[in-house]
C-alpha cells in the first residue's frame, strides 16, 4: 500500500549518509534480506550524542504485537501503545544517533503497577527522507520494577513494607536501580543480541486493518525481539522472588515477556520535524514520572489488546489473584524466617 498523507517534512533535510558507504543501503531488489551492513559503525548509547541531533520522527502510532500463548499464531494480540512513546533522532544528513523505545505500566488489579521500560543500550542507523526509508541496528534491555502506587492497595502496601525490611540484605525491584533485567536476542539469529529496525511492516504475521495507518503516517518500520530469561543477581533469594514477579507480570499481560516469546512492533512515523534537544533529554524522566505519579502516559492512552478479528483480550482475575498470593506468601514466609529464625 502507498502512504496518502499530505503532510510535509520540516525544511533542512540534506541527506547523503545512507550513500556514504556502499554497504549501508538496501541491496537492489531486496525486500528485507540481505540487510544493510552497518557493522562499520559503533553502537551508540542513546544519550551520548544528543547535541548532534537536528531532526526526529515521532512514532505516533506504535503498533505492538505478541502471542499470548507463545508458539500459537492464533493467540496473537495487537495493541497500540501510547502515541509518541518512541521516536527516532538523527542529523540533517540522516545519521541516526538516538532511538527512544517504550516505557509503560501494567496495572495488577488489587496490587499495584509494574513499570516496564525497554532501554536501548545501543543503536546505529540511517534515515532517507527522500524515499521515506529507514534502517537501524539496536540492542535493548527490558527492565521491570514496582511503581510507588503499590502503596495504594492493602496487599501492595504490605509487600512494600516487607521490601523495606528485607532490602538492606536483598535488593528487590522496588525502583529502576534494582529493576529486573531481561536478556533479549535477534529472533532470526538467537545467538546475536543485535536486531534490526527495517523499512515497511513485518511480513511474519498478518496485519489487521485497525493497526494500519497509511492515510495518516509519514512512513513505517518494523522490529522484532526475542525475550530471554532474567539476568541473575548475586542473590538466589532475589532471583526466586524476581521469577515470581515475572510470573505475575506474564499472567497479567498474556505472557508478553515469557522466555522465547517474540515481541513485534510496526512503528508508524509522523513527518520529520526539528529536535528540541532539552526535551529529548527530559523525555524518559517525563514518562517515568507520569507513570509513577499519575499512573498514565503523558501523551494519552493507547488501545486495548485485541485479536486479529477485533475481539478484546482479557485476563482471568482468578489467575492474577493466584499469582499475587503466591508472591505475597513468598515474601511473608521469608520475612517470618528473618525475624524468627527458628520458624521453618
Amino acid at each position: 500500500m502507498e502512504f496518502t498523507t499530505t503532510k510535509q517534512a520540516a525544511p533542512g533535510w540534506v541527506g547523503g549518509f545512507e550513500q556514504s558507504n556502499p554497504n549501508f543501503p538496501y541491496p537492489n531488489g531486496s525486500e528485507n534480506y540481505p540487510l544493510p551492513d552497518l557493522s562499520s559503525l559503533p553502537m551508540e548509547h542513546n544519550m551520548t550524542h544528543i547535541n548532534l541531533l537536528t531532526r526526529q520522527q515521532g512514532v505516533q502510532w506504535p503498533e505492538f504485537s505478541w502471542e499470548t500463548m507463545p508458539g500459537v499464531p492464533a493467540s496473537r494480540c495487537y495493541q497500540m501503545f501510547s502515541p509518541y512513546i518512541s521516536r527516532l533522532g538523527y542529523t540533517d544528513t540522516g545519521k541516526v544517533y538516538s532511538i527512544i523505545c517504550p516505557q509503560q505500566g501494567l496495572w495488577i488489579k488489587g496490587f499495584g503497577t509494574l513499570n516496564v521500560e525497554v532501554t536501548v543500550t545501543g543503536n546505529r542507523g540511517w534515515v532517507d527522507e527522500n524515499t521515506r526509508e529507514i534502517y537501524g541496528d539496536l540492542t535493548v534491555e527490558p527492565k521491570i520494577w514496582f511503581s510507588p502506587d503499590i502503596h495504594k492497595s492493602i496487599l501492595g502496601k504490605a509487600a512494600w513494607t516487607i521490601f523495606d525490611a528485607l532490602s538492606v540484605e536483598w535488593p528487590f525491584p522496588s525502583n529502576k536501580e534494582h529493576a529486573i533485567q531481561l536478556n533479549t536476542y535477534n529472533p532470526k539469529h538467537p545467538d546475536q543480541k543485535i536486531f534490526p529496525l527495517m523499512r515497511g511492516t513485518t511480513t511474519d504475521f498478518p496485519i489487521p486493518e485497525f493497526t494500519q495507518h497509511y492515510d495518516e503516517a509519514w512512513s513505517v518500520g518494523n522490529l522484532e525481539v526475542m525475550i530471554g530469561n532474567p539476568q541473575p543477581t548475586n542473590s538466589t533469594f532475589v532471583d526466586d522472588f524476581n521469577h515470581l514477579v515475572m510470573k505475575l507480570f506474564n499472567v497479567g499481560s498474556g505472557h508478553m515477556l515469557a522466555p522465547e516469546n517474540v515481541l513485534a512492533w510496526n512503528v508508524w512515523f509522523c513527518e520529520p520535524e526539528p529536535v528540541d534537544k532539552q526535551e529529548w533529554i527530559e523525555h524518559a524522566e517525563k514518562w517515568r514520572t507520569s507513570i509513577d505519579v499519575k499512573h498514565s502516559a503523558p501523551t494519552g492512552s493507547g488501545s486495548t489488546p485485541k485479536f486479529f478479528d477485533g475481539t478484546e483480550f482479557t485476563v482471568k482475575d482468578a489467575l492474577v489473584e493466584e499469582a499475587v498470593m503466591e508472591l505475597m506468601h513468598f515474601l511473608m514466609s521469608h520475612s517470618l524466617k528473618k525475624h524468627h529464625p527458628k520458624v521453618h
